[in-house]
């Protein structure tokens, strides 16, 4: 049996898409005492958890594809406004490494797509 990731992306697309953006909400909306120490840059994770949550979408290019991007990228903005109001600290520049992990998602699928085979 020949499963590919890709075929696995593009049939639950939508479940994986909800199912991260209910991650990424929780988690950036959880009130906590101190944020948890985690390796690497917090705009690296910002960056890692946009990138998986477009690239099912862009990945399965459903009608309005475009529009989902724009979508997530205005979410994380409003996330980070509401973010001090529950114990958070919202930065501006977590929004810019956002809008890069959504953008470097349609720049892998878009290469991934001209480079698969027909």
């Amino acid at each position: 049996m020949n499963i590919s990731i890709s075929k696995l992306l593009k049939q639950y697309w939508r479940s994986l898409t909800l199912l991260m953006l209910v991650m990424i909400t929780v988690t950036s909306l959880f009130p906590v005492e101190h944020l948890p120490t985690a390796p690497g840059s917090d705009k690296t994770h910002h960056f890692i958890a946009y990138c998986v949550l477009m690239l099912p979408v862009a990945l399965r290019r459903p009608k309005y594809w475009l529009a989902f991007a724009l979508f997530f990228i205005i979410y994380s903005g409003l996330i980070e406004l509401i973010q001090p109001y529950v114990n958070r600290y919202g930065e501006w520049l977590d929004i810019a490494a956002n809008a890069g992990g959504v953008l470097i998602a349609i720049v892998i699928t878009q290469v991934f797509i001209l480079f698969s085979p027909k």
